[in-house]
């Protein structure tokens, strides 16, 4: 199979999604001037972090930004409940502040990253770091969410703030997804997709691959009914055994079915953009994480090398962004061959998590 650039991808994809919103700017003209300045803003960031490359100042294009650790869903398998870093009470007073997060996202604006995932727990119980979100049309972000918070402020936000992306997590279709996330789920989803369509906001759809569920959400017909429902993006996250539920991990035969039924989709629906990981991690040369693609920062603060590896030595709080993203764990991890390794499927810095935690304990 040949290479697959996952940031040339998503610079294509971008530039994609521009086009069909530009075909349809009679009925969405705000998201027409949106993509078009963004496509721009875009361009420009790649070209200049193509020259921080050259001087060995390394800046990725991606951070992942997990705002809460509150979440109102039990959701089978969550990686967040697995490590304890999700919980149902209120917003701990010790986490990262609106204002606190408004830094880093500016900051990243600075660096010229383009995108910043935000992740919880659920994203959207916090509110006011969302807004903060909204005050940086420099960056795209990407909200992971469960879905069920969207109501008609958020609704008319993200009609304001076209630089806030929300993708829905779905599990499959009525019954896997209720199965994973909780009775009426799916239907609470698909009424808030047909809420998003008739505004002519944009939004994806998100699903946690396992051996259960892949030939659902790799379908024609689960992808085409996506579609139908207004989606323009669908993201494949590979369930990562953290709760020890090994028997539904994508073993490497499903993962070889995943790659082939990916890469007909990516041809059969050239106006949507299908993002898999960490299979095109696999394809473009190894694991993207600790700055290399990108990194994660936790609702504390704190730096890790990705969510799946949650070891930080350095945080937000104290060092500016550019100081955490070439951080002592950071480097080492780059530097030091476990990211490049041969990648036989899977999250890497988790199967290796034991070698992270020996590199943590030299620095």
């Amino acid at each position: 199979m040949k290479r697959f650039e996952l940031e040339a991808y998503l610079a294509r994809g971008v530039e994609n999604l521009m086009r069909e919103v530009v075909r349809v700017s009679a009925k969405n003209p705000a998201e027409s001037a949106f993509m078009l300045k963004f496509s721009s803003v875009c361009l420009r960031n790649s070209r200049k972090r193509d020259k921080f490359n050259k001087l060995d100042m390394h800046i990725p294009p991606f951070l992942i930004c997990s705002i809460t650790s509150e979440c109102n869903l039990h959701c089978a398998g969550c990686y967040a409940r697995a490590n304890h870093s999700c919980h149902d009470n209120d917003a701990d007073p010790s986490q990262l502040s609106a204002n606190q997060w408004l830094d880093v996202f500016e900051q990243a604006a600075e660096l010229c990253i383009s995108f910043i995932i935000l992740a919880g727990g659920e994203p959207l119980m916090r509110r006011d770091v969302i807004w903060s979100a909204a005050r940086v049309s420099k960056i795209l972000f990407p909200i992971f969410t469960n879905g069920t918070p969207i109501e008609d402020e958020y609704l008319e936000l993200f009609d304001e703030h076209r630089n806030l992306f929300p993708v829905l997590s779905i599990e499959g279709d009525r019954e896997q997804t209720d199965a994973r996330r909780g009775k009426g789920v799916y239907d609470s989803l698909v009424s808030k997709m047909d809420m998003m369509r008739e505004k002519g906001i944009l939004f994806g759809a998100s699903a946690t691959v396992t051996k259960e569920n892949a030939e659902t959400v790799y379908s024609e017909e689960f992808v085409s009914d996506l579609k139908a429902n207004g989606c323009k993006a669908v993201f494949f996250i590979e369930y990562v055994p953290a709760d020890g539920r090994t028997d539904i991990a994508p073993d490497e035969l499903t993962r070889l079915k995943m790659a082939e039924r990916l890469e007909k989709l990516r041809s059969s629906h050239r106006d949507m953009v299908f993002i898999s990981f960490p299979g095109d991690e696999k394809s473009s040369g190894g694991c993207l994480a600790a700055g290399r693609g990108f990194f994660h920062i936790n609702a504390n603060g704190s730096a890790e090398p990705c969510p799946f590896s949650p070891y930080s030595d350095i945080s937000v709080r104290d060092h500016d962004l550019y100081d955490v993203m070439n951080s002592k764990l950071f480097t080492a991890l780059r530097e030091g061959g476990i990211l490049s390794d041969e990648h036989s499927g899977g999250c890497v810095l988790f199967n290796k998590r034991e070698a992270v935690e020996a590199l943590l304990d030299d620095l």
